[in-house]
């Protein structure tokens, strides 16, 4: 059974830092590839960041600010959020699609979390 479970979201101020992890089961993450969207009160969901063995995504908002890695003896990927803004703040999703290439259609992704809430204020 797949399963993917987000953590490490939270309340911090502007500039600050958050890890957020996305612990996988029921696959192999080097065979997939595990995306990072958002979704902002009102918005689309976005695509923020993806990784898989094919390629690497970033969105441009957040690129030089987030950082995507793996521990595939963990089968965990990370989402190293850095500089943060207010404008940052959503609710944070990861996915899992089954091929090594990444993609920014949401839609082309089987396997969700559950999202873990990333608010920015002072």
């Amino acid at each position: 059974q797949v399963q993917l479970v987000e953590s490490g979201g939270g309340l911090v101020q502007p500039g600050g830092s958050l890890r957020l992890s996305c612990a996988a089961s029921g696959f192999t993450l080097y065979q997939n590839t595990i995306g990072w969207f958002r979704q902002a009160p009102g918005k689309e969901r976005e695509g923020v960041l993806c990784i898989g063995i094919g390629s690497t995504y970033y969105a441009d908002s957040v690129k030089g600010r987030f950082t995507i890695s793996t521990d595939n003896s963990k089968n965990t990927v990370y989402l190293q959020m850095n500089s943060l803004k207010p404008e940052d703040t959503a609710v944070y999703y990861c996915a899992m699609r089954g091929s090594t290439y990444c993609s920014r259609d949401a839609s082309s992704y089987t396997y969700w979390g559950q999202g873990t809430q990333v608010t920015v204020s002072s």
